[in-house]
């Protein structure tokens, strides 16, 4: 009998990836997916609903990876036409943390490869830094994309052929 094979994640940060935050001029897209009752949040306008059918055809788990936490289901998710996703809790910030900042790893990134639990993932985020590709590296191994987005313009095609690339590679 064969075991099932698990689909990569793909770690999704909010802020920069999803909502950019370019130049005066950004397009501004209907908000009209907001789920009622919901505080409204001028940012919500610049998500551009046609990134949720493209992150859904990618061959991934999609995990929110946002201090948006579960409001990412409930206030980005209906922008983008996606379900319910899981959520990464983050943990309290310890020594080891503290520690991170100092030798400049981002204070995601231990907690993403523990919650990847030795899955292969990407993490698309704006702070990504080569000393978090070394340090995943050296924990997690060659099984791992971490790829800075452009804040002033978020996910891109050229975004997705790199993610998409990188997910047929496995």
């Amino acid at each position: 009998m064969t075991g099932s094979v698990e689909r990569p994640l793909l770690f999704l940060d909010v802020d920069g990836p999803l909502i950019p935050f370019g130049a005066v001029g950004h397009p501004t897209y209907p908000t009209n997916n907001e789920p009622a009752g919901s505080a409204s949040n001028p940012l919500l306008a610049r998500i551009n609903p046609g990134l949720g059918p493209r992150l859904s055809a990618l061959p991934c788990e999609l995990v929110w990876a946002t201090t948006w936490m579960s409001d990412a289901n409930e206030c980005i998710a209906p922008h983008l036409g996606l379900p319910e996703l899981p959520v990464v809790i983050w943990p309290e910030p310890s020594e080891n943390d503290q520690r991170d900042e100092r030798a400049g790893l981002h204070w995601k990134t231990r907690a993403l490869v523990d919650w990847a639990a030795g899955r292969a993932f990407a993490w698309v985020d704006d702070e990504i830094t080569a000393r978090d590709r070394a340090w995943v590296s050296a924990h997690h191994g060659e099984r791992a994309l971490l790829h800075r987005v452009d804040p002033r313009r978020g996910l891109a095609d050229t975004d997705f052929v790199l993610l998409s690339d990188w997910f047929d590679r496995l």
